[in-house]
């Protein structure tokens, strides 16, 4: 399984950013897709996830409200809209999969539960 990571750049605080992370390689019935972060100097945090069939989601609480993930199945692609941006946004963004789905999508803001993992893409927020 690939995941391939993009649209991260440079932008100012309030503005909105688009990341998609492509999955390839293997197509799953019924996994999770999700989104997590990395700052200079902290680990990596859960953002947000979805899940494939059904369209659940799950978001971090200082995301809540300005970031949006969803997912285009023919494109077999999870996107990670995320609106009026600050500097504490940004981050290095790194997609994952999570290729079976049991309990609830708030269970898989750990990030121990991903088995495979995108590259990363850098979003840097100026003031």
């Amino acid at each position: 399984v690939q995941l391939q990571a993009s649209g991260g750049g440079l932008v100012q605080t309030g503005d909105s950013l688009r990341l998609s992370c492509a999955v390839s390689g293997r197509t799953f019935s019924s996994y999770v897709m999700g989104w997590f972060r990395r700052a200079p100097g902290k680990e990596r945090d859960f953002v947000a996830a979805v899940r494939w069939s059904g369209g659940s989601t799950y978001y971090a609480q200082s995301v809540k409200g300005r970031f949006t993930v969803s997912r285009d199945s023919a494109k077999n692609t999870v996107y990670l809209q995320m609106d009026n941006l600050g500097p504490e946004d940004t981050a290095v963004y790194y997609c994952a999969v999570r290729t079976t789905y049991h309990g609830g999508i708030t269970y898989y803001s750990n990030r121990n539960q991903y088995d495979f993992w995108g590259q990363g893409t850098l979003v840097t927020v100026s003031s």
